[in-house]
């Protein structure tokens, strides 16, 4: 079993307000609660101020930890899917039931104003510990600047102008009025800009140091940089950008291997979430993006979504076209279509035979027009599989496609599953198919971030870290900075740089399907390899709202509602639709739809309940 941070500071549960207080070691990194103190006896010792400081971290671990973090914001990107069964509770901005009492609304503003007070807490009263050293204030009170700069940057990428308080504020007293998103952006790069100038912030932690997973000038640089490019200042991104090159990151060698447990401490992670498989310290993407053959049956509520891995290109960087191999799919109706994706073997008359009925019955064309079979009996899984062999190797890492294997850990053995169609067995017995939360339905499945096996020992909390900054994306931010100042030559390297890690992917301007032609194509580019390289990982939704802003002026911007609402999204006077885009079944069957509310979704609602506590809070434009 793992220790990091999460694991050491997991007893030092602080209540919002911060009126009780866990006490601990002198080390951070080895909390023993003993007792509980007042805030009047804080600051009069370090064991009780390195408390406080493990309460902000703590904050900032449990969001993604258990049910807490079920809503993963991908699922508001074309990356993913919520499954039919959950989406009304879990994506309401996408289905179009969303209103100001939405429970993502509150849920995430209470996350960052809890951390907000907790690291205010920190910066403003640490310096007066007595027993405390001068370069372990400084540290600590960098460390906070940064979390805090962290809370404020998300807040201001949801609602576009947040209130700012620095100072810890009683929750019932917090009354001011919202300030305007560039004087939140200030205020994100002024922390970000104090914890660069301590001195005693080192640049990176080297994975076998105690301190690894702590706050570092390379997750400040980084941060300071999404702000930048949210400000469309490109060469102050590109400069921090290029310091992080300088501080010993390095890309992992193995892509895949890189999302497991054993092998999280690497130097491609700038800043992470930790967690560890103690009871309540897991993550919670293990139970949302597992399937039912993982460890514990897990939910696979987040889906993703085809047209997303339909985007992987060949690995020779062809796009992607299903009619290369399946001539004629295009043309058909999804239920038709869906002869493809059958397993060999099916008969009218064979041990098959109610499944072959099943397909029948439900719209597959078994044959022709001119009678010939178009269902190939023993030929039918290989064509499928042509389809996703010899695509980009990521796809395959990060996603369980049709006849792809898994190694499940359901049972007390461990046995490799594959995902067929229509599905047939047993957990324990052949012919050992994936299981989902329905077997009804053919999805694509998450493989990153999934336990394999019995790699954790549940769901519940699985020890995978989740990564939020990782040097693949800052050398693709920097490519996108410096593209948009019109040096795409420049960009390029960076890019492949992050392709030449998978095996046999090729680079940028390598072969005719690869040629940078222009910035705008550099751009594109660009934003699918983003797309491509982190798929899954909490980050798309910010930088797709980020792009909303600075495409054509014909197109009106709004990237993000035209890749989540597709092509019927209308750039013109916002109007109120069904059916623009929506979770599908693999072949595009349809299993609900989405519904656009208006352009005023790009902002989220001020939580109703905040503006009833607080008046001054006015609400954004559209939300009721």
């Amino acid at each position: 079993m793992k220790s990091n941070i999460l694991k050491n500071i997991s007893g030092a549960v602080l209540a919002a307000a911060g009126l009780m207080l866990t006490s601990c070691s002198s080390d951070f990194l080895d909390t023993n609660p003993t007792d509980r103190v007042g805030t009047g006896t804080v600051w009069t010792s370090q064991n009780m101020a390195n408390a406080v400081v493990n309460g902000a971290y703590e904050r900032f671990y449990y969001e993604l930890i258990g049910n807490e973090g079920k809503s993963a914001l991908d699922c508001f990107t074309e990356i993913m899917n919520v499954d039919a069964n959950w989406v009304n509770g879990d994506t309401p901005i996408i289905t179009g039931s969303a209103t100001s009492s939405s429970w993502q609304f509150g849920f995430w503003w209470k996350c960052f104003y809890e951390e907000i007070y907790r690291t205010s807490n920190v910066i403003m009263n640490i310096d007066q510990v007595p027993d405390m050293s001068a370069s372990e204030k400084a540290r600590d009170k960098a460390e906070c600047q940064f979390l805090r700069a962290w809370a404020y940057y998300r807040a201001n990428c949801f609602w576009r102008g947040v209130p700012i308080y620095t100072e810890p504020v009683p929750y019932g007293e917090a009354n001011k009025a919202r300030n305007s998103e560039e004087e939140v952006w200030q205020q994100v790069i002024d922390d970000c800009t104090a914890a660069i100038n301590c001195p005693d912030l080192p640049k990176k932690y080297s994975t076998g140091d105690s301190n690894y997973g702590r706050v570092t000038k390379g997750a400040a640089y980084f941060l300071r940089a999404q702000v930048y490019m949210w400000q469309k200042q490109w060469a102050k991104a590109e400069a921090d950008l290029r310091e992080i090159t300088k501080f010993g990151y390095d890309l992992y060698p193995d892509y895949k291997a890189m999302f497991k447990a054993a092998n999280e401490k690497n130097d491609e992670y700038i800043f992470q979430y930790q967690y560890t498989d103690d009871a309540g310290l897991g993550n919670c993407f293990a139970q949302c993006y597992g399937n039912r053959v993982s460890v514990d049956n897990a939910w696979n509520n987040f889906i993703p979504n085809p047209k997303f891995v339909d985007s992987y290109e060949w690995a020779d960087g062809k796009p992607f076209n299903v009619e290369d191999k399946l001539p004629g799919y295009n043309s058909m109706s999804p239920k038709e279509r869906s002869v493809f994706y059958l397993r060999d073997g099916l008969t009218p008359d064979g041990d098959m035979k109610n499944q072959y009925n099943q397909m029948v019955d439900y719209g597959s064309r078994m044959k022709n027009a001119d009678g010939t079979d178009l269902y190939l009996k023993d030929g039918n899984e290989a064509r499928i599989r042509s389809v996703y062999d010899g695509r980009d190797p990521r796809m395959e890492m990060n996603f369980i496609v049709p006849y792809g294997t898994y190694k499940g850990g359901c049972t007390a053995d461990c046995y490799t599953y594959t995902l067929r169609w229509p599905y047939i067995g047993s957990d324990a017995a052949a012919p050992f198919d994936l299981r989902t939360d329905t077997n009804d339905r053919y999805y694509y499945l998450w493989r990153k971030f999934v336990i394999e096996g019995r790699e954790s020992r549940t769901i519940w909390d699985s020890d995978i870290d989740i990564p939020i900054f990782r040097y693949a994306d800052a050398l693709l931010c920097l490519a996108e900075c410096l593209n948009e100042q019109g040096k795409t030559s420049e960009a390029v390297p960076f890019v492949n740089k992050v392709r030449e890690r998978i095996p046999g992917l090729a680079l940028l301007n390598s072969n005719q399907y690869t040629q940078v032609t222009s910035k705008e194509n550099m751009r594109e580019r660009i934003r699918k390899e983003y797309g491509w390289e982190l798929a899954g990982e909490n980050c798309m939704y910010f930088k797709e709202l980020r792009w909303d802003d600075y495409d054509s002026a014909e197109s009106r911007g709004h990237y993000w509602l035209k890749k989540v609402f597709g092509d019927n999204y209308k750039t013109g006077t916002p109007e109120t639709f069904t059916g623009a885009a929506g979770m599908t079944e693999m072949w595009g069957t349809k299993r609900y739809t989405v519904n656009f509310l208006g352009e005023y979704i790009t902002k989220w609602a001020v939580p109703q309940e905040e503006i009833e506590r607080n008046p001054s809070l006015i609400q954004n434009e559209g939300w009721h």
